[in-house]
C-alpha cells in the first residue's frame, strides 16, 4: 500500500498527473483544486496517496494535507460514493466550502458537484455530519478529545458541543473534569 509519494512531477493533466520516483512513473489521480496548488513540471512535489484496489485495476489518489486525504477516504465509506464521485467532491468544493454545506445541510450547494444528485446530497449531509470536522474548528486537543468522548458516550455532536463549549470556557485542561463538568450541566438541564 503506498501512502505518500515524493518524487519529480513529469506531466500535468486535467484529470491526472505523473511523478517518477526513483525511476518509476506513478499515475496519481489528484481533485482540480489540488492539481492548480501543485508545481510545475519537472519540479519535485509532496502528496498524500489513497491506494484503491479492484479487480481490474490499482489507483492511486493524491492529496495536499491529510485532512483531504481522511475526507476522501470517509466519502468512499458512503453507500453509492465511489472514487470517481468523491474526487468529484473535492474538485467541486474547497475544504471549507464542503464542511460548511454539510454542516448547514446545504443540498443545493452539495448538487452543484458534477455527479451528485440530491438524495446523495442528503445522504452525505446525514452520514458525514457527524464524522468530519466542523468548519468553526476546534480550540485544541483537549477540546476535541473530550467531545470525542461525549460522543462514543451517545450523545450527538451538535447537542455535545453546546454543553462543552461553556465548561471548555471556564477553564478546565483535563478531559476527566470536562467530562464530568459537561454531564453535570446536562443533568441539570434535563432535572431543573
Amino acid at each position: 500500500m503506498i501512502g505518500s509519494l515524493r518524487g519529480k512531477i513529469i506531466s500535468k493533466k486535467p484529470d491526472h498527473l505523473l511523478i517518477e520516483a526513483y525511476g518509476v512513473g506513478y499515475q496519481v489521480q489528484v481533485p482540480l483544486n489540488i492539481l492548480s496548488r501543485l508545481p510545475h513540471e519537472g519540479q519535485e512535489a509532496f502528496l498524500y496517496i489513497y491506494t484503491h484496489v479492484r479487480e481490474d485495476a490499482i489507483q492511486l489518489f493524491g492529496f495536499h494535507a491529510e485532512d483531504e486525504k481522511k475526507i476522501f477516504t470517509t466519502l468512499l465509506g458512503i453507500t453509492g460514493v465511489g472514487p470517481k464521485l468523491a474526487l468529484s467532491v473535492l474538485s467541486g468544493l474547497s475544504l471549507e466550502e464542503f464542511l460548511t454545506a454539510l454542516e448547514t445541510e446545504d443540498v443545493a450547494m452539495l448538487c452543484r458537484i458534477p455527479g451528485l444528485g440530491k438524495k446523495t446530497a442528503q445522504r452525505l449531509i446525514l452520514e458525514l455530519r457527524e464524522k468530519l470536522p466542523t468548519v468553526s474548528g476546534s480550540k485544541d486537543k483537549v477540546f476535541d478529545d473530550a467531545l470525542s468522548a461525549l460522543i462514543n458516550l451517545g450523545y450527538k455532536k451538535n447537542i455535545a458541543q453546546e454543553f462543552l463549549e461553556p465548561v471548555y470556557k471556564q477553564g478546565h485542561t483535563d478531559i476527566e473534569t470536562l467530562i464530568r463538568e459537561v454531564l453535570k450541566l446536562m443533568s441539570e438541564k434535563k432535572h431543573g
